[in-house]
């Protein structure tokens, strides 16, 4: 079933890429070591808005002059993060006013793009075989993006050390970091988005934060634009969905050392600004199916959090998704990296594509 002809394998992992210094020489070197990637994402963002022109009526001359309203809100609170986008500009070649556009997108297509994607499942020490905490995430996207995958392990001058999956020209966000800080972000769709401080630029600055109510303040940034559900964990153990709109969240707490998100609100207050719920019906399916598996096993390791990751129940739009069939462009996805985290051993087991079909190679953060 999984391996039909949209499912590609890749024999080699993906390309590491070691930065360090300011966020500006940060961006400068990460651009400069993907400029294909970055480039390549680019095309794919000006291709697909040009697909979905007839529904989205919106052209990139249009998208740039949306994203640009965003920039002063981003700015004034995380000048650093625009520097490092800016870094990345240089070092790719590229106008920066695109890498706004690509990191703004969801916010300027007002999420008509892929209307559910990713899985992200964890466990802490009560639930694993050796004591460590474990986080597992899939990324489902268009499929363009997925040769466009690579991992950056990042040694900022004033912030912890972090090591974190990202594709073309988007900032880092999912990942974790040498506080001990690791984080997995899924869309929902609030109705309540206003202009503001894009969601990517807010995930990308808790990679900096050095506890868990630090990071919890990043996604809750005043003048954000929307939100993500961010699961947020600490090498304590402690775990949390931090789900987030514009002008609201929740904080829902891991009581039995397992917790599980998808692509729709859990808190009821957060359902009620929940935009168009009876569209979410995959994204339900997926997490009742990984609340199951999880709580299928009482001792955890990276092997079965992949298994998980690997499910093929509500087949094409399951935790291993396949969904590259659908003939309207907004909605095709599928998953295009699959990352385990053991927090504990500051290791990253990734499968680049779907992992039914490719294997997981380890990335080890060195402090």
């Amino acid at each position: 079933m999984s391996n039909d002809n949209f499912t590609p394998t890749h024999n080699s992992p993906p390309m590491l890429i070691h930065v360090s210094g300011s966020h500006r020489e940060m961006g400068r070197q990460i651009g400069e070591q993907t400029s294909s990637q970055v480039k390549h994402s680019l095309e794919d963002a000006r291709n697909l808005l040009a697909s979905t022109y007839e529904s989205l009526q919106l052209t990139w001359e249009g998208a740039e002059i949306q994203a640009r309203k965003y920039l002063p809100f981003a700015q004034e609170r995380y000048p650093k993060v625009v520097e490092e986008l800016q870094g990345i500009a240089e070092g790719a070649d590229v106008p920066f006013s695109d890498l706004v556009v690509l990191n703004a997108m969801e916010a300027v297509t007002t999420d008509a793009l892929h209307l559910t994607k990713c899985t992200s499942i964890g466990v802490n020490e009560q639930r694993t075989a050796n004591g460590h905490i474990l986080i597992g995430h899939n990324e489902d996207w268009v499929p363009e993006d997925e040769p466009d995958v690579f991992i950056i392990h990042g040694t900022p001058d004033d912030e912890p050390t972090f090591l974190a999956m990202t594709y073309g020209g988007l900032l880092p966000n999912i990942g974790f970091n040498a506080a001990g800080i690791a984080q997995c972000c899924d869309s929902v769709y609030p109705s309540d988005c206003r202009i503001g401080i894009p969601r990517v630029v807010l995930s990308r600055a808790v990679l900096s934060a050095r506890t868990p109510a630090e990071a919890i303040r990043h996604m809750l940034a005043p003048l954000r634009a929307a939100g993500y559900n961010h699961l947020l964990a600490h090498d304590s153990g402690e775990m949390y969905n931090v789900e987030v709109s514009a002008r609201h969240f929740a904080l829902l707490y891991s009581e039995s050392g397992a917790i599980a998100h998808t692509n729709h609100y859990l808190d009821p207050l957060m359902q009620q600004v929940e935009d168009e719920p009876d569209e979410l019906v995959c994204t339900r399916v997926r997490y009742f199916r990984a609340r199951r598996l999880l709580e299928q096993t009482n001792q955890h390791t990276a092997q079965t959090l992949q298994a998980i990751l690997r499910d093929h129940v509500n087949y094409p739009d399951s935790i291993c998704n396949h969904a590259v069939n659908d003939t309207d462009p907004l909605d095709r996805e599928k998953t295009i990296t699959s990352l385990v985290m053991d927090l504990t051993a500051r290791q990253m087991h990734v499968a680049w594509g779907n992992p039914c079909a490719n294997k997981y190679h380890t990335f080890q953060m060195d402090e």
